[in-house]
């Protein structure tokens, strides 16, 4: 892997600072690519988002609190498709970016030859593969059709970003829980 990848890499992860310290972030870190050049094999659907309350969990009107871990940071179990993988919760980035491991396992599929600039970091371009996850629960909360990137190397935990954040109604820290409450 290059230095340059590395860092950009580095600098995504970090916007998770945004969950830290609030007051400080501005823009996101990570923005889409103006043109994703390909897309990973998903199912297939408008990429319309539906917020939805899964008949299992709570009311949306309830609400889902995560602890801070040690690392300073807050993760979360979230469901893609049915399948449960572990994210950070990254306010910084624009949509879930999914750690080449983590896609691999939730059964997602995308040629080499396809990985291109996704998204551009603090340090220069990010390379992956935009993909749409067909449902994503976290909770009692739920989206369809969810833009998402693979980032195949270089991204060391799967970031769930505001492609899924920005359709709960309120993200809230309290010391150190991170409160999600939905609609």
């Amino acid at each position: 892997m290059n230095f340059r990848l590395a860092l950009a890499v580095v600098v995504i992860a970090g916007t998770a600072i945004g969950v830290a310290m609030p007051e400080v972030v501005g823009e996101s870190m990570i923005a889409p690519a103006p043109q994703p050049a390909s897309t990973a094999q998903t199912a297939s659907g408008d990429a319309s988002l539906n917020l939805a309350a899964s008949a299992a969990e709570p009311d949306f009107s309830d609400s889902l609190t995560i602890q801070r871990e040690d690392d300073g940071h807050f993760y979360a179990d979230v469901s893609v498709d049915g399948q449960s993988t572990r994210m950070m919760v990254d306010t910084g980035a624009s949509v879930i970016a999914l750690t080449g491991e983590d896609a691999t396992a939730l059964g997602i599929v995308w040629d080499e030859a396809d990985v291109r600039p996704v998204a551009r970091g603090a340090n220069g371009p990010v390379y992956g593969v935009a993909t749409v996850l067909p449902l994503v629960e976290l909770g009692g909360l739920s989206a369809e059709n969810v833009p998402a990137m693979v980032i195949p190397e270089g991204l060391f935990v799967s970031l769930l970003g505001q492609s899924f954040l920005s359709k709960v109604a309120r993200l809230e820290m309290a010391g150190d829980a991170l409160v999600v409450t939905g609609q």
